[in-house]
């Protein structure tokens, strides 16, 4: 895979102008606002002798998202530790849910507690009931209700994930002055929205070559993946509504986020990614708000980014910031 953006002496120096919407903070206060009005209880389901563990405890959790509909996770915690442990809340990427508990079992296995939240319409146990007004939209999520911000379904979605947030203070042995939210492509799009919306909540961000940044631009370089939906779309379907469609993708664009978010954070970007272009991640990278930001850069890679090295260079960071459990 051949570099197709710019080079890395370009990419350091990225910052092209982006001003949110007016009313993007009242927007986001506003649909948090109503979410938060249903506040109905966390739910926990001890299940961890089905999957024949022995280190990790496995809880099945509901917790009440867009809507107060239900919202799936898994929560897994390294057996017999006691708390409170900091907590990672991890976000997947596109067309990806919560799968299964044992797919996930590095973060417990380093002493931290790990919240996996399920993609709703995405997963198969968070379904998405709301879909848009019936606007025309192409396969995918991209263009689900993207006539509007308040139909758009990443509307619904980066609520949700705000939620799982907001659910670690009702979960038992957890750390709530010490949450971690992160994930890779559309998951690091994710960590890095609710990152920019809740404030304080987290301790830190760490954002794998993250997805739904800088969509103006990636959506004209962008080769593969889920970017080119928004072309076909486009051409096909609404070819006379640009403006209003990057109007409404204004108000989930991470880089817009990463104005609003102060956290420690720990970014990773591929330079030979296709789908989530080098560009776009250094444009939110370069308007992060926070002072202490990281870059970890892979030359050679596509979009799956470091891979299994990728891990072990995260809890160091979490180390050097005081984010690592007690041993």
């Amino acid at each position: 895979m051949p570099l197709t953006d710019f080079g890395l002496d370009d990419l350091v120096d990225y910052r092209p102008e982006s001003a949110a919407p007016e009313d993007f903070d009242a927007f986001w206060q506003r649909t948090l606002a109503e979410a938060r009005a249903h506040d109905g209880a966390v739910k926990a389901e001890r299940v961890t002798d089905q999957y024949l563990l022995r280190t990790v405890e496995v809880d099945d959790v509901r917790f009440p998202g867009w809507n107060g509909e239900p919202v799936a996770a898994w929560l897994l915690r390294p057996r017999g530790v006691e708390g409170p442990l900091p907590v990672v809340v991890t976000y997947i990427g596109y067309c990806g849910g919560r799968g299964l508990p044992t797919e996930h079992l590095f973060w417990p296995s380093a002493g931290y507690a790990q919240l996996v939240v399920d993609s709703r319409g995405q997963g198969h146990d968070t379904p998405d009931h709301t879909m848009g007004d019936g606007t025309q939209w192409v396969e995918g999520f991209m263009t689900r209700g993207i006539d509007s911000p308040e139909n758009y379904y990443y509307r619904r979605l980066i609520t949700d994930c705000v939620r799982a947030v907001d659910a670690v203070g009702q979960l038992p042995d957890l750390d709530s002055e010490r949450i971690v939210v992160t994930g890779g492509s559309q998951g690091g799009g994710l960590a890095l929205a609710v990152a920019g919306l809740v404030g304080d909540q987290v301790a830190a961000v760490m954002p794998d070559v993250p997805f739904l940044c800088h969509f103006r631009h990636a959506v004209q370089i962008a080769g593969e993946g889920p970017y080119p939906e928004i072309v076909k779309y486009l051409r096909w379907h609404s070819r006379h509504r640009v403006t209003e469609t990057f109007a409404t993708l204004d108000y989930f664009d991470g880089v817009h986020f990463a104005q609003w978010a102060t956290a420690p954070a720990l970014f990773s970007v591929a330079l030979m990614d296709p789908v989530c272009p080098p560009s776009t991640v250094y444009a939110a990278f370069n308007h992060y708000a926070g002072k202490d930001r990281t870059m970890t850069v892979w030359p050679f890679a596509d979009h799956s980014g470091g891979c299994g090295s990728n891990p072990p260079a995260q809890l160091s960071w979490l180390r050097e910031r005081g984010l690592a459990p007690q041993l």
